[in-house]
């Protein structure tokens, strides 16, 4: 199972997309089932530009597996913001955060292409994996 950040579905349903990156990512995911959490459902609907784009992008979206928070979770997910801030380091969202602390309590890779997740991952048990 694995995780997909925001940061790669923008290159996946974005303009950008190229045959190359989409390739590369499914050779990555090899088959394994792809989960969200709701913070990539927030993030992705929250980009679209037109009524259509929110219709088509929403309903996908529904049909998608999620990885939920625990009760735990917000709390931890502070503790990784205020760990780093307290050893200089600066992670630009606390979302990402979140997204962090869901990924290592349900033990899943991570994949992204956001420098925070690396930070994060420097000093806490994240499996993850950057895609540029």
């Amino acid at each position: 199972m694995v995780l997909i950040d925001t940061s790669i579905w923008i290159n996946v349903l974005g303009k950008r997309k190229s045959k190359s990156y989409t390739q590369n990512l499914q050779d990555v995911i090899g088959g394994r089932d792809i989960v969200l959490t709701r913070f990539q459902q927030l993030e992705i609907l929250q980009g679209c530009s037109t009524e259509k784009e929110w219709g088509k992008l929403s309903e996908y979206l529904d049909g998608q597996d999620y990885l939920e928070t625990l009760s735990t979770t917000w709390q931890s997910a502070a503790r990784i913001f205020y760990e780093l801030r307290k050893k200089g380091l600066t992670v630009r969202s606390p979302i990402d955060c979140c997204i962090a602390q869901i990924a290592i309590e349900q033990r899943v890779l991570l994949i992204h292409n956001d420098r925070d997740f690396d930070v994060i991952g420097k000093h806490f048990p994240l499996r993850h994996l950057r895609i540029m």
